[in-house]
């Protein structure tokens, strides 16, 4: 039997332009009642149908995890995206239903920190607006550093002008000057964690660990690009007991989730582990930033979101 996906119906109830490139949108449970629990760092997956296509899409959730009578998040529009953040602008507006997953989370606070200190670039600041309502709500001292373009600078003070400017960090460059210090400062106890582009999250851990913070401290999300294309396969999901064709132009994920089946997932570019999945028989072919060198020449582990394969037929224990 198939594991088929859980989706509720949202009713958008506003939908809001913040610059040229982003925009928030606040959803509501269609039949009145109230959304299903989160908490800070969850994300909401969309499905967006297009004609005979369905955009899926994550969303970090910006809303304050107490107050179930609404989720939001805000999208940027991306203008090399596969369509879901162009659909989304251009398509939906206020009054519209959607279909969305249950929210999960991959990214969760640290309960037991004495302090949290956070690091964002760009729209990665997102799932930090709902960490901070947490700590403010429980009274834990926190501290945030975001990067952003100088055009997106007063989109980013305004959603975060309730704070403290004490707390509250923005920069409009590329220099970590700001940010040794403020983990030079930390008191032990803190985690420190980091969302935005690649490049930012992995300079600022490796900043962190040079300056002694422990591996266990650091937390990251992280969202990838697209899935290239390549040479068509077929994927059978074994306990699922579907055969799937794979196209050239469609991933591993996007047709096994055509198919119906619940695959986990969530940067959908190869980089957060989600969507591993076991590979019973066939080669695949690697293109991910999680798999070890071990695990790649094993052959039994697949990144599904943007990796495919080399044989003509791919066995998953799906």
């Amino acid at each position: 039997m198939s594991r088929r996906v859980h989706t509720v119906t949202l009713r958008v109830i506003a939908a809001v332009p913040l610059s040229p490139t982003l925009k928030a949108f606040t959803f509501a449970p269609a039949d009145g009642g109230l959304a299903a629990p989160s908490g800070p760092g969850a994300h909401l997956r969309l499905f967006l149908r297009d004609g005979e296509r369905v955009h899926r899409n994550a969303y970090s959730l910006i809303s304050n995890p107490p107050d179930r009578s609404h989720l939001s998040i805000i999208v940027r529009r991306v203008a090399a995206s596969k369509g879901g953040s162009a659909f989304l602008h251009e398509r939906v507006g206020e009054g519209d239903v959607i279909e969305a997953g249950l929210p999960a989370n991959l990214f969760p606070v640290v309960r037991t920190a004495r302090r949290h200190l956070m690091v964002s670039g760009g729209i990665g600041l997102t799932p930090f607006l709902a960490y901070i309502a947490a700590f403010e709500a429980a009274g834990t001292p926190w501290e945030l550093h975001h990067f952003c373009r100088p055009d997106e600078r007063g989109v980013f003070q305004q959603l975060l002008a309730r704070y403290p400017a004490s707390r509250v960090h923005i920069h409009c460059d590329v220099d970590l000057g700001g940010l040794e210090a403020a983990l030079q400062r930390q008191p032990l106890g803190t985690h420190f964690y980091t969302c935005g582009p690649a490049l930012l999250m992995e300079a600022a851990i490796d900043l962190a660990a040079s300056l002694g913070w422990p591996r266990f401290r650091l937390h990251s999300e992280s969202f990838g690009g697209a899935a290239e294309g390549g040479e068509p396969f077929i994927a059978v999901l074994r306990r699922s007991g579907l055969e799937i064709a794979v196209g050239a132009e469609t991933s591993l994920l996007d047709a096994i989730e055509a198919a119906g089946v619940e695959a986990p997932c969530l940067c959908r570019g190869g980089a957060c582990g989600q969507c591993v999945t076991e590979v019973a028989e066939g080669e695949p072919e690697h293109r991910d930033h999680f798999l070890d060198a071990e695990e790649r020449a094993s052959n039994r582990l697949i990144m599904t979101c943007v990796s495919r394969a080399r044989t003509a037929r791919l066995v998953l224990e799906l």
